[in-house]
């Protein structure tokens, strides 16, 4: 197995990374981050597990990161991303983890903030030999195939140079995130949520060439948490996409990196089935944005008089110990990380990190 230096990674060290799950039969959780106070949480949990991890950005979530008080929503989003990835960049390696560094759903109308952001990622390279990010998404699942896949190419021939790779979707991931999604209806055939093998091998086969590439196939995946019975997952969509691909390019088993998206409030049986066909990346959002709310929360309520009042008005003591937000925000970073904690046991990259420690 290839040992990689602990940060960010990119290029060589990026391939050596999804070569160590393909090789090593299990999968990394991607979770999205708005803050410093995430990003710090998942950094800590991949570190207390040793395990590597993907930090990944939505477009709102950038804008979050950048301040809901700058005008310009499109340079906040910009800058965001970016204050989010230099803030990983700094501390990444000092927690002794390899990082895969993403930005998540993107579709057409957010085209231009990919761009600026790799426009900034060719700078940084041009003066560190590094990119800003690892990979981005280009979400065009909505779009007839071709014009996915075109836009796909055209943006990849601009990552490859730089040792970045491209996620894209094929297929309808249901629900909705930051704006982008696609309405559920209850008992529905929701046969748009299925991609189809032959989809998955004429992308690779145009886009596998010109760079690193991983597929986002929808097999009734779907943002955040629903009511059961509205779809039907069927990971088995994700090995007939892999059979298709290794009969056509006689390539060895598995060989597409896939990517499972809505994985919060999957089951176990669920997650074991799409690892076990070659998922190396899951999502996680909705699920860590409650394991947050849920520590802030009950810490709150566990001490309600000191978010009322600065004075204990029955002790006549200063309440700022309780209500210093390092305390409270720290409740919900320790809460991300027991989270995590099951997510790296469950996808089973809990003690095989890459990075080569000093």
């Amino acid at each position: 197995m290839s040992r990689v230096s602990p940060g960010v990674v990119s290029g060589a060290s990026y391939t050596a990374l999804i070569k160590a799950c393909h090789d090593g039969g299990y999968a990394l959780p991607a979770i999205n981050v708005v803050g410093t106070d995430s990003v710090n949480a998942v950094l800590e949990a991949a570190a207390r597990n040793n395990s590597d991890v993907i930090i990944q950005v939505s477009n709102g979530g950038a804008r979050f990161y950048a301040g809901e008080g700058l005008p310009d929503a499109h340079r906040a989003r910009v800058l965001g991303a970016a204050s989010m990835a230099r803030h990983v960049h700094l501390l990444a390696k000092e927690y002794g983890i390899a990082v895969i560094l993403h930005t998540d759903h993107a579709d057409r109308k957010l085209i231009p903030w990919l761009d600026d952001l790799i426009t900034m990622s060719e700078e940084e390279f041009r003066t560190t030999g590094k990119p800003l990010f690892t990979s981005h998404m280009l979400d065009l699942s909505t779009e007839p195939l071709d014009e996915n896949l075109q836009t796909s190419a055209s943006m990849l021939k601009r990552l490859a140079p730089l040792g970045m790779g491209l996620e894209i979707e094929l297929g309808v991931t249901g629900g909705e995130e930051d704006g982008i999604g696609h309405d559920l209806e209850e008992g529905a055939d929701n046969a748009h949520l299925y991609t189809q093998p032959e989809d998955v091998l004429k992308a690779w086969e145009l886009l596998s060439p010109i760079g690193t590439v991983s597929v986002a196939a929808s097999f009734g995946n779907v943002h955040g948490v629903y009511k059961p019975g509205n779809v039907q997952l069927r990971p088995e969509i994700l090995k007939n996409s892999q059979d298709a691909v290794q009969k056509a390019t006689q390539s060895g088993p598995k060989p597409l990196p896939l990517v499972f998206h809505g994985g919060s409030g999957s089951t176990l049986a669920e997650i074991d089935a799409a690892v076990s066909y070659g998922v190396f990346k899951m999502n996680l959002d909705t699920d860590i944005q409650f394991a947050f709310a849920h520590g802030v929360g009950s810490y709150v309520l566990e001490h309600p008089v000191a978010f009322q009042h600065q004075i204990d008005p029955d002790t006549d003591k200063p309440m700022k110990s309780l209500y210093d937000p390092r305390k409270w925000l720290r409740v919900g970073e320790k809460s991300i990380v027991e989270r995590l904690d099951e997510a790296f046991a469950i996808l089973g990259s809990k003690s095989r990190s890459i990075a080569q420690k000093s």
